[in-house]
């Protein structure tokens, strides 16, 4: 992990203080010095000091590498002196905390004026399990800090500054309310500043509020005068993260935290980090379009004004949870917080601030700043996170929304969408159902062919090097027959992606997120009642049974007849209960098709040369394909 620096400390240049140059280097600063006192004895006329040397820049390393902060340039002696003879300013700072609560019809959120931080950020049109309006600030995660909290690279002076109580003004009114405790209430549009100063530190930080998820961020530190470089946090946590709340209180038994990422932009090329290999206060000087953090449905990302002079600091912590969270009294292990602060090189961060739902719609409308200063640049859809399987996924979840616009805003319609989309999916498929059969028909036709040259190969062992001829004489009994040995794989291998995809889809789309549909309470949660997993299982079962499986062993038959249908719905017993009603839903169609083809000529010539196979075999009982 790189060392952090603190920009904000004078540097002594290589070697430190110590070491001398050359004798001529002596010589020519005696002299300067001897013509500086001359000119003030002589002359006495004071002059304005030079400004101090602005902070170098450190060019860009690649894109997502940790690197070193750049030490800030030494001050002149000018402004050191200036800082020396300058009036303290005088003190601004409020008698008590006192809460202001801005709110639109998204969110409501409260501001203390103890460091201007935020106290509770609430989503309105979204729910915690236990059907409260979500918090983004969680409780517990909240122990290393609240959000817009200020990260300085001194720990004193960040806890100065999110500490002191900062003089609040609302539209350049002060709020109502006076005592020890006061709170004012406002409705964005708004603009709420907090003005702190004291002992040569002077903080500003204005707030700007409108109809949308977004916040804009101003933020200037000075000490003494000159800028000191404060970077804007959400230190740790969004409120879906229930598997820290106490165990007394409702929570989701999903392990939201194990899915939190570090995600950011560069240049317009977006990527993310796994939350446990998130590096704990490292900084990052790169032209961030965005960065943010983000768990399964929420996101807390910062878009800079300048991206240009954008820095990063990551930041990472632990708690610890039950390894079972439905059992609160196991074995504690280590989960992953993690936060960031975003500010500004040049010491005046701008920036904006989007918290709330990783909403493909919403995420769309949200676009970093672009080439031309405005926010022209590219959205936050990025930040919904379709894994390795995006490419059937992403698809996948726009045709769900497609059925769900068109059945209309009905409480049970992103089920009826699954339904529906599964249902055409299935009925694509049955091309390739009847391939599979015509492909099972011809094998049985062939299979005394095949049993024949079985039985001449019958005593050779498995290392026999004959065992090849063997292999090369049935694919070419397979060619010249015109028989694909594989094609009966084919529904499932076209299905798997789909399931795959599916999965993706309900593990990381918000809308879906407390979807309903009937007894089910939420698609993204496993079946609380079991019954689509009993559905499966069942389902699976008979379509096996009905199904002919031409030369297959018996004990293989067994398998796929028993332990297929119990290996999918004991999984599908823990997995989200959307998973399980688009599987049901193909189980059950596939079983009605299965039916309707046991009674046509094909299902009926496979029939029929399965019992001629069983009655030769002499009543060798296996399970065979029914009507």
């Amino acid at each position: 992990m790189p060392e952090v620096k603190n920009p904000n400390l004078q540097s002594q240049g290589p070697g430190g203080s110590s070491g001398g140059g050359s004798n001529s280097t002596v010589f020519i600063w005696l002299l300067m010095l001897m013509a500086l006192v001359g000119y003030q004895i002589f002359f006495n006329k004071p002059t304005p000091p030079p400004a101090p040397a602005a902070q170098s820049q450190q060019n860009p390393g690649a894109a997502g590498a940790a690197t070193p902060m750049p030490q800030a340039q030494p001050q002149s002696s000018g402004a050191a002196q200036k800082s020396a003879r300058a009036t303290p300013a005088e003190a601004i700072s409020a008698a008590a905390e006192t809460e202001t609560t801005v709110e639109n019809e998204l969110y409501k959120i409260v501001l203390t004026n103890r460091g201007a931080q935020v106290k509770h950020w609430i989503l309105k049109k979204y729910l915690d399990t236990a059907g409260n309006p979500l918090d983004m600030v969680q409780p517990q995660a909240a122990q290393f800090g609240l959000p817009l909290a200020l990260f300085a690279y001194d720990s004193g002076l960040s806890s100065q500054l999110n500490q002191a109580l900062y003089q609040v003004t609302v539209n350049g009114a002060a709020p109502a309310g006076t005592g020890q405790t006061s709170a004012a209430s406002v409705l964005a549009p708004a603009t709420v500043n907090f003005h702190y100063a004291a002992n040569g530190l002077d903080v500003v930080k204005t707030l700007h509020f409108d109809s949308s998820y977004v916040l804009g961020i101003d933020t200037e530190v000075k000490r003494d005068g000159v800028p000191v470089r404060a970077l804007v946090e959400w230190p740790a946590g969004l409120g879906d993260m229930e598997e820290f709340l106490p165990s007394s209180v409702t929570r989701s038994q999903v392990r939201t935290s194990a899915s939190s990422q570090f995600a950011w932009s560069i240049n317009g090329a977006q990527d993310q980090l796994a939350a446990k290999k998130v590096s704990g206060n490292a900084t990052f000087d790169q032209p961030y379009s965005y960065a943010g953090i983000t768990d399964l449905y929420f996101t807390a990302a910062f878009l800079p004004d300048a991206p240009d002079r954008a820095t990063v600091v990551s930041l990472h912590n632990t708690m610890n949870v039950p390894g079972n969270l439905s059992d609160p009294s196991s074995a504690k292990t280590p989960a992953d917080v993690i936060g960031l602060a975003m500010g500004d090189t040049s010491g005046l961060t701008k920036l904006r601030l989007y918290a709330g739902p990783k909403s493909t719609a919403v995420l769309a409308t949200v676009h970093a700043t672009g080439a031309d200063g405005k926010a022209t640049g590219q959205d936050l859809t990025s930040l919904v996170h379709f894994g390795w399987m995006g490419i059937v996924a992403k698809p996948l979840f726009f045709a769900l929304h497609f059925f769900r616009n068109l059945l209309g805003p009905g409480e049970y319609n992103w089920g009826w969408s699954i339904i529906l989309f599964t249902a055409l999916f299935t009925l694509l498929m049955m091309p390739t159902r009847f391939m599979m059969l015509k492909s099972s028909l011809k094998m049985m036709r062939i299979q005394p062919k095949v049993d024949a040259i079985k039985k001449r190969y019958a005593n050779l062992k498995a290392t026999d090097p004959r065992r090849q001829e063997m292999n090369a004489e049935m694919m070419g009994l397979y060619k010249q027959e015109g028989v694909n040995m594989y094609g009966g794989c084919l529904p499932m291998l076209v299905q798997m992606p789909l399931f795959i995809a599916y999965f993706e889809v309900l593990s990381n789309v918000i809308e879906l997120r407390q979807a309903h549909w009937f007894w089910l309470t939420d698609l993204s949660m496993p079946d609380p009642l079991h019954i689509l997993p009993i559905l499966i299982i069942i389902s699976m079962f008979f379509t096996q049974y009905i199904t002919p499986s031409p030369g297959m062993d018996p004990a293989q038959r067994r398998m796929m007849a028993f332990m297929m249908p119990v290996m999918f719905g004991f999984m599908l017993w823990h997995y989200a209960s959307g998973l399980a009603l688009y599987w049901g839903t193909s189980n059950i169609m596939n079983l009605a098709m299965q039916i309707g083809i046991n009674q046509s000529h094909i299902g009926k010539e496979m029939r029929l040369i399965a019992e001629r196979r069983a009655a030769k075999a002499g009543g060798n009982k296996t399970i065979q394909g029914r009507k």
